[in-house]
């Protein structure tokens, strides 16, 4: 059940790659080719993604009104609370109230917060595979321990619901869903979301629902929130400003019981997480202050504009992988703003693994893409599309053109059949 990636952050090797680029710069700093990085899921590299004009007056006014250059509550500024249980709401057959909402410095921190919340001894937590290595890296740290069940390529990266109840135990807390997916691309039907829910409550566990990348789905499927099951079992949804907005830097998430049936109202738990809050430090109190005017004002030619941006960018991705052999996606993307590839070695004949692939790219054709293995699938890919169409032209023509030049000649390939 060991995660390949479990010693391996995004960001840590994303960093390696990009020094072993470095290393080719000539005396003054220059590299042959453009660096195009299509494996940190960070909008804001490419001029195509930027926030909303409403967002950056809504900060603007909250900084200059001198209103809130002091702390905030540690669970958040009240008004801050109250918007995103408005906004969440609008797509739940029920009301939050801003006692549910936790305000968080980003997702990650959300992440942090309900693992901690959850954590006891002997307890263990079912994450998916492939996934995002910080809940790893949490549950490491909260002495959590993490068993996987894998996300199935060829049902559209459905939840392997089977194997779910195999490693469920007496012992087990909690069950993770991200979706819209990452690193997968994915987005769950209604009735999968609702069979999860079913599952979860016949384990008696609750689920995490990670919605960071909510509403941006841009495939037949719409997005529906965890949320709306909750009734069924209960639901911690996770979520942020960062992707939809376009401002993962301003680092505003959001910790949500999302639990009609009031499974969180017990004041001993409430306090709890009251409690845990006064020792964190939360998003600065004047970018809290600009959110209910950013969840309010934001105009939907916004979202349609980011939306269509990303169903071209990946479209542009799927076609290239089809042109390339040693890559393979089944699946085409349905939303967030990543997808995974299968990496076919067999093709390649000095090529030793995904890390190696990555790590001779980055160095001959200075493009970045993330190996699976950072996220828990050996020999895959998690290639990141939140970019402008020339830079993914341009990326994956010097990928194949790497594929060309690192390509098993065809009696090589017999010869391995």
């Amino acid at each position: 059940m060991e995660n390949g990636g479990s010693t391996i952050t995004i960001k840590g090797i994303l960093s390696l790659l990009m020094e072993s680029i470095s290393e080719l710069e000539d005396e003054e700093g220059r590299c042959a080719k453009r660096v195009i990085s299509l494996g940190m899921g960070d909008p804001t590299l490419y001029s195509c993604f930027r926030t909303t004009q409403v967002s950056l007056q809504a900060v603007s006014d909250s900084l200059l009104s001198n209103k809130f250059h002091g702390y905030a509550p540690t669970v958040g500024l009240p008004q801050t609370r109250r918007a995103i249980a408005e906004y969440l709401s609008r797509d739940l057959p029920y009301k939050l109230s801003q006692d549910d909402v936790f305000i968080t410095s980003g997702c990650t921190q959300a992440i942090d917060v309900a693992l901690a919340m959850l954590a006891r001894p002997r307890a263990n937590i079912l994450l998916p595979r492939p996934g995002f290595p910080i809940y790893e890296l949490c549950a490491k740290f909260r002495n959590l321990e993490v068993r996987y069940f894998d996300l199935l390529p060829e049902n559209g990266w459905e939840i392997d619901l089977d194997a779910v109840e195999s490693l469920a135990d007496e012992n087990t807390v909690a069950l993770v869903v991200i979706n819209p997916g990452n690193p997968c691309g994915n987005v769950y039907s209604y009735l999968h979301l609702m069979k999860i829910a079913e599952t979860a409550k016949k384990l008696g566990i609750l689920v995490i629902a990670d919605e960071v990348y909510g509403h941006l789905s841009f495939g037949s499927k719409p997005f529906v929130p965890m949320g709306v099951f909750g009734s069924i079992v209960p639901v911690l949804t996770l979520g942020s400003l960062s992707k939809r907005w376009i401002v993962p830097g301003w680092r505003l998430g959001w910790f949500v019981t999302t639990d009609p049936s009031g499974s969180f109202k017990d004041p001993k738990i409430i306090e709890r997480f009251k409690k845990y809050f006064d020792i964190l430090g939360g998003p600065a109190t004047f970018i809290q202050a600009a959110v209910p005017t950013i969840l309010e004002q934001t105009d939907e030619s916004f979202f349609k504009k980011t939306l269509n941006s990303l169903k071209n960018s990946s479209d542009i991705c799927y076609d290239w992988i089809n042109e390339i052999p040693c890559i393979d996606s089944s699946h085409r993307p349905e939303g967030s703003m990543a997808m995974m590839v299968k990496l076919n070695l067999s093709l390649l004949e000095d090529i030793s693994d995904d890390i190696d692939f990555c790590f001779k790219l980055a160095r001959e054709e200075s493009v970045i893409l993330l190996p699976g293995t950072a996220v828990g699938l050996k020999n895959w890919l998690r290639i990141t599309f939140a970019a402008d169409a020339s830079s993914i032209e341009e990326a994956f023509k010097r990928i194949k053109c790497f594929y060309l030049r690192h390509a098993k000649t065809q009696s090589q390939t017999i010869v391995d059949l």
